[in-house]
């Protein structure tokens, strides 16, 4: 078990789960661009992708073409105009996605400084389980 620290605690706990459930050797394609917890899968024999910030609303193209046994999506769905279109063109075996969920106390984010930096969906567990299972 990896016992480096972690720069958050939901770290932590996706590591954990993904030494659970996927196997070190396997080729991951992360949505989004490379950030801290990609350096924490590297660091522990996962071969990771990104897709480099490319706008998957537009472009799936890599998601397509991509050989990986995994794809990993960690708040990123809740950024995309149609993360139905990206779900349906995963061509891995296994997906692990988190999103925020939709809290009754706090409206959607919006940042103040990045035009782009905003939540097009805010989820309930309800609505992400239906929208995975309705892309297959």
């Amino acid at each position: 078990m990896y016992e480096g620290k972690f720069p958050h605690k939901r770290y932590r706990i996706t590591f954990q789960f993904l030494q659970e459930h996927i196997p070190s050797t396997s080729k991951i394609l992360d949505l989004g661009v490379e950030n801290p917890f990609t350096k924490v899968m590297k660091e522990n024999g996962y071969t990771v992708e990104n897709t480099k910030g490319k706008d998957l609303d537009i472009d799936t193209s890599t998601i397509k073409n991509s050989k990986a046994d995994v794809v990993t999506a960690f708040e990123i769905f809740e950024h995309l105009l149609s993360p139905f279109t990206v779900l349906q063109n995963i061509k891995a075996d296994k997906l692990v996605a988190s999103v925020p969920l939709k809290l009754w106390f706090a409206s959607a984010y919006r940042s103040k400084t990045d035009k782009r930096d905003r939540h097009y969906h805010e989820f309930e567990d309800w609505q992400f389980d239906w929208l995975l299972e309705k892309t297959g």
